[in-house]
């Protein structure tokens, strides 16, 4: 099944993205109608986090979420084998200035980058102008592993570290001057994770960030990938560096990534990765929310 859909891919990504993306959105209001499960994950997300929405408007974003989930994976296969020159038009970075700057001055960095639809594409377009290192999670089936690291290894100079030899490696590279794409804001469980808000819910969360920065020396650079409507690809944001970051309180550093994460959100709430159980975690004694 596996080497059926990497066939598919590569056939689709020999389209116009003005096509491939109403396809990918297509593929994605079908999702939205049979993946019952994930739908009310989607759904549980939005009503807690925005509140004051109607149930009607809960589910047009949840199906618009869903149409952009849908183009995220039908475009994955120009990840794969588009050339350099049209990845390039397709998705437009600014801020690159930003970094190299704080690299030329002998400044590690994180690119704090958040789990968008876009991510991925986000994460290519920033291998073309720097090498990086990242955190790589193997996947279980090996064909799909093997396409996703030649993705995100197919330019540059990449360094691709696997989950569980990724805090001194991840330092010592980021110390020689490899930006650390970053992704923190998943629910990775209790282990190394505090309880601060997020959309006003009691929210685990790992404290990688303010401690990698703090043994780094690290500046962290907020990284956003937006996608853009049809055919117009696909836009990344390095940000301003945060100033005075990390403070050396873990709860008020991490609390304040999530607030930076939520303002991110709110921008364009379709965007975010809300078919992750998100709330999965909960405080001693809390209901669970799925």
């Amino acid at each position: 099944m596996s080497r059926l859909l990497v066939a598919l891919l590569w056939l689709l990504h020999w389209l116009p993205l003005a096509l491939l993306a109403p396809l990918g959105e297509a593929l994605g209001l079908l999702l939205y109608r049979v993946v019952s499960a994930r739908r009310k994950v989607v759904l549980t997300n939005l009503r807690h986090c925005f509140p004051e929405w109607s149930e009607g408007e809960c589910r047009e974003v949840a199906r618009r979420h869903f149409r952009l989930l849908g183009r995220s994976l039908f475009e994955r296969g120009l990840l794969w084998w588009a050339p350099r020159e049209r990845l390039e038009r397709i998705i437009r970075i600014s801020g690159t200035e930003r970094v190299q700057a704080l690299l030329d001055a002998g400044t590690p960095v994180i690119l704090m980058a958040p789990h968008f639809v876009g991510l991925d594409m986000g994460g290519t377009r920033v291998t073309m102008a720097f090498d990086i290192v990242s955190i790589y999670a193997r996947q279980r089936d090996k064909v799909i592993d093997r396409w996703l690291y030649h993705g995100r290894s197919r330019f540059g100079d990449q360094h691709l570290l696997p989950r569980d030899e990724s805090i001194r490696s991840t330092v010592r590279a980021m110390k020689a001057g490899r930006p650390f794409y970053y992704l923190p804001d998943m629910d990775h469980g209790r282990k190394e994770s505090i309880f601060v808000p997020f959309f006003g819910i009691q929210t685990a969360t790992i404290t990688g960030l303010p401690r990698f920065a703090r043994m780094a020396g690290a500046a962290v650079v907020p990284c956003q990938t937006r996608m853009l409507p049809g055919g117009a690809g696909y836009e990344v944001t390095l940000g301003e560096p945060w100033a005075d970051y990390p403070s050396g309180d873990v709860t008020a550093d991490v609390a304040r990534m999530n607030a930076e994460i939520e303002g991110m959100v709110r921008e364009a709430p379709e965007q975010y990765y809300w078919v992750h159980r998100r709330f999965k975690t909960r405080p001693e004694g809390e209901r669970r929310f799925y």
